[in-house]
């Protein structure tokens, strides 16, 4: 099996400060859902992983985020690509969680679901959380400079193995051969 883990914010769509509440605050970051939609096509198992503390804060509710999920799937189902599951930790940065990134309870729960090793499973994220929670769960860190990907190079405590790649679109044509 292929398979791909994705962080959604900053990954896939443009990320805020003020956090997408709304779908109509969500938008796909260009060449993002054609990325999925090539490696959708190329048989990968594209599963997300994403902090969503709005829902803890009391920004949005479980039912937005579910519209604003449903969004982004019918965009992408509209050019021939899927997401086969999203994993959301709801938790804010202070509730002690294990699901919450840079902790790896929602890799472990990917692993699971999918029963599967996830040793050199491409993950790629913005943020270092991102990077720091796949590399604990033995995932290859991609990092994009898209979202927060330009400060985040430049961050001393990078996972050692982490690559580099312009945007979602260069990591498909990376893993895809053709780029």
């Amino acid at each position: 099996m292929k398979l791909i883990i994705l962080d959604r914010d900053g990954v896939i769509n443009k990320d805020s400060k003020s956090y997408i509440k709304s779908p109509q605050e969500w938008t796909a970051i260009p060449g993002s859902l054609e990325a999925i939609a090539r490696l959708s096509r190329a048989n990968w198992k594209v599963v997300i992983a994403t902090n969503q503390s709005g829902i803890a804060r009391n920004l949005f509710d479980a039912n937005t985020l579910h519209h604003i999920h449903q969004k982004m799937r019918t965009e992408l189902a509209e050019i021939g690509g899927r997401i086969d599951s999203i994993f959301v930790c709801p938790h804010g940065p202070d509730d002690g969680c294990n699901c919450r990134k840079p902790k790896p309870g929602m890799f472990t729960d990917i692993a699971f679901r999918y029963d599967t090793s996830l040793s050199d499973v491409p993950a790629v994220g913005d943020s270092l959380r991102d990077l720091q929670a796949s590399a604990q769960a033995g995932c290859k860190p991609y990092l994009v400079l898209t979202g927060n990907g330009q400060e985040t190079k430049n961050q001393k405590e990078l996972p050692s193995n982490v690559t580099t790649f312009e945007n979602l679109a260069a990591v498909a044509s990376h893993l895809l051969g053709s780029g």
